[in-house]
């Protein structure tokens, strides 16, 4: 059973969404948490989430203004970190396209400061976060996370003698996060116009909360190396559009730079390294760290076949209309409507 009562966290990018709803997460079940650091170079943000998680309420509560691409600043932050959680990323898709060396010295250059200050200081659980773009990426945005993703991987060979473990976990589309389709189209929805960039195309869909629960299960789980990725749902984009405005005239304007139809999680040449764990797969190293008999009977786990592959156009597992407008309120928006 995972407790982080008395352990000190800090999230980078911790006033993103992600970070607000882990923060929200952690404060509610686990109250005797130590310190829990917010990591982010937006100040407006930082005041913003201190207005929602007032000091006198919650004392655990640190906001430490700090750029990934800062080393200096990094090493400072992670004084007395026992857990750190790399949420910080440019991920917007076709702004990295016209930004791409922005992009690499956040994303990558960025994981790499974060792998550097952890292995100098005492921190013992690093958590990555991923995207569904980083498994074949197209996109210069992918290819960062994938750089990233191997950075985290490969730096438990580096770890030494140090107690600490590096993991990532991987997920698609994450309903309401910023930038995201439903909030955009929710905005749009009034103008009775929606633009679709493709009506084939789909994406995987996973909430936030559901998101914050595979950090959780990294954090408690890992041995050090993997890449966890849920089994989760798919939704058409057009259903979306559906779902959230019927009435509306839905306009195909193309897909952008970098853009795919469909998104995938697990490539078949991950297929080699891939096991089924029951709730998520876990792609491992070509070497990993520890006995892969041990670890395969620790988690009952299963090979998956060679070949196999997880895409979000030939997945099983598909959202409705019906199903999106609950998710939709749920999630996204509580006073939404059809």
């Amino acid at each position: 059973m995972l407790d982080l009562n008395g352990k000190s966290i800090l999230i980078t990018g911790g006033t993103g969404s992600f970070g607000k709803t882990f923060t929200k997460l952690i404060l509610k079940r686990f109250p005797k948490v130590n310190r829990l650091v917010i990591f982010s170079r937006d100040e407006q943000k930082h005041f913003q989430m201190g207005l929602e998680f007032p000091e006198d309420k919650y004392p655990a509560l640190r906001f430490f203004v700090g750029d990934v691409r800062d080393r200096e600043r990094l090493f400072r932050a992670f004084e007395g970190i026992d857990i750190v959680i790399h949420a910080a990323a440019m991920k917007h898709v076709h702004i990295a396209e016209y930004n791409p060396m922005e992009c690499v010295k956040t994303n990558i250059l960025g994981a790499e400061n974060v792998i550097d200050a952890a292995l100098a200081s005492n921190v013992k659980d690093v958590v990555a976060l991923s995207t569904d773009k980083a498994a074949a990426p197209i996109n210069l945005y992918g290819a960062t996370k994938l750089a990233s993703d191997k950075l985290f991987v490969a730096a438990n060979n580096i770890r030494g003698k140090r107690d600490i473990k590096f993991s990532v976990v991987r997920y698609g589309n994450v309903m309401g996060s910023n930038g995201s389709v439903m909030p955009f189209f929710l905005k749009k929805k009034a103008a009775g116009k929606l633009p679709i960039t493709d009506e084939r195309m789909t994406r995987f869909n996973i909430s936030l909360e559901d998101g914050c629960e595979m950090v959780f299960n990294a954090i408690e789980k890992a041995w050090g190396g993997e890449i966890f990725v849920p089994k989760i749902p798919s939704y058409k984009i057009t259903d979306v559009a559906e779902a959230i405005a019927p009435e509306a005239v839905q306009e195909i304007v193309g897909i952008r730079p970098g853009e795919k139809l469909h998104e995938e999680m697990i490539t078949m040449s991950d297929s080699f390294n891939t096991w089924d764990l029951g709730k998520y797969y876990s792609i491992l190293p070509q070497k990993p760290i520890f006995d892969l008999n041990k670890y395969v009977e620790h988690f009952n786990a299963t090979k998956v076949p060679e070949g196999f592959y997880y895409n979000s156009g030939e997945n099983t597992d598909w959202e409705t209309v019906d199903s999106l407008r609950k998710l939709v309120k749920e999630h996204v928006d509580p006073n939404f409507t059809v």
